[in-house]
């Protein structure tokens, strides 16, 4: 199995910390138990030349840092008008060598600036992006990025489109498919028709390299021999893409409507009690992904297609320890804990997946080991997320517990 995280960014995108560096990636990637990495950002000049310098070739379109395999991978941001809509639409690109890489750039250098940002911005539809992409090499895979967030995403309530088609035109049979973000779910998207055509795919969009951020969302290739062929094969087929990993739609940002300046949030059936009105100031509610799906939904809720690729749903280790232990996410508490799991059990999807209860209570306090076997089964209470605010995980006193000495065993 090759665990793959295909979207993060480098410390040259706006809003990213300065540790996104190659040898902090490697390492994180190392911690939470990652074997494919994007290298994100390859349209910045800078961050490309250090990739260039840095990655050996694995002579099979992948590259290789400090044990861990990277792809070449990108986000561009296209703002223009189609339909008298403005469109906000973020676009995940995919490809095979640096040479490919170097032809994309050269394009985009025709269209405008690539210098200030990662992740950079252009007025140019999404149509000419794709059609342009195709005619440079038809092994480049252009993914939709967070499909459903309410900004950016091709499905989003604010600048987003009813359909890929609509976006894409006839260039859509070019795309295979769309990256689910924090938001939703695999089943969310499967009550519409018109996305059984396309792969769901999965990624963390990282702009730290740590846990909590890295491989929040991830993608598992049962491959005999990891490529780039073999798993843009397996985006485009299904075949081999055994199950994606995702968080829990309500940790996500962007799950249900809210106004985050008044710190209200609200279900869509009551949103349209209210006329989408903040009932504290009167303003628009930011419309979440639940209720953009309903919108869009020409199914019921548990429809389950037949061509279905299974999804485990879980929260990341740290921010089950820091909930457990009432210490914040990079305090040396939580990192203590944290760090004994790992040194355990070599990394944190082995931890979040695979061991079993009766090995966690060797290591860590019965009531930790109970959170993180309930996290993979679904059983945790979640506040969802609204208008840019993380959920947050809610523990009943019985799990609760704020001293280090009960979970860490000596």
């Amino acid at each position: 199995m090759q665990i793959a995280d295909l979207q993060i960014h480098s410390k040259y995108s706006r809003a990213t910390s300065p540790n996104m560096v190659l040898e902090e990636i490697a390492k994180g990637a190392r911690t939470k138990g990652l074997n494919i990495v994007g290298t994100g950002d390859f349209t910045h000049p800078i961050w490309l030349k250090e990739l260039k310098r840095k990655l050996t070739s694995c002579d099979n379109g992948l590259f290789s840092f400090n044990a861990v395999q990277f792809m070449l991978t990108g986000e561009i941001s296209l703002m223009y008008t189609k339909n008298k809509k403005g469109r906000r639409i973020h676009h995940i690109i995919l490809a095979p060598s640096f040479e490919v890489v170097d032809q994309i750039n050269a394009w985009l250098d025709t269209k405008g600036r690539r210098d200030y940002d990662g992740r950079p911005i252009f007025g140019f539809d999404s149509v000419e992006f794709v059609e342009a992409m195709m005619s440079i090499s038809r092994d480049i895979e252009i993914i939709p990025a967070h499909a459903w967030t309410s900004y950016f995403g091709i499905l989003g309530s604010i600048s987003g489109f009813d359909s890929v088609e609509e976006c894409f035109e006839d260039k859509a049979k070019y795309i295979h498919s769309i990256e689910t973000g924090m938001s939703s779910t695999p089943d969310m998207n499967w009550r519409i028709s018109s996305l059984d055509k396309y792969t769901l795919v999965s990624n963390s969009d990282s702009h730290s390299p740590y846990p909590w951020r890295m491989g929040r969302e991830a993608n598992v290739f049962d491959v005999k021999k990891a490529s780039y062929d073999s798993i843009i094969n397996s985006i485009r087929t299904r075949n081999g893409l055994a199950f994606t990993i995702e968080t829990p739609p309500t940790y996500g940002k962007y799950h249900i409507d809210g106004h985050r300046p008044c710190n209200f949030s609200c279900e869509p059936g009551e949103s349209r009690k209210l006329s989408n009105k903040c009932p504290k100031c009167g303003k628009e509610l930011i419309i979440g992904v639940l209720n953009r799906v309903e919108q869009l939904t020409d199914r019921p809720q548990g429809y389950t297609p037949s061509h279905a690729i299974p999804f485990k749903s879980v929260i990341p280790l740290s921010e089950l320890v820091s909930a457990v232990i009432g210490s914040p996410l990079q305090s040396k508490k939580t990192w203590g804990v944290y760090n004994l799991l790992i040194d355990r059990f070599k990394n944190e999807f082995n931890v979040l997946l695979n061991v079993e209860h009766k090995d966690l209570v060797k290591v860590v306090n019965e009531k930790l080991a109970d959170v993180i076997t309930k996290n993979r089964t679904g059983g945790l209470k979640i506040t969802p997320g609204f208008d840019g605010v993380y959920g947050k995980i809610i523990l009943g006193d019985e799990e609760k517990q704020k001293s280090l000495k009960a979970f860490a065993k000596k």
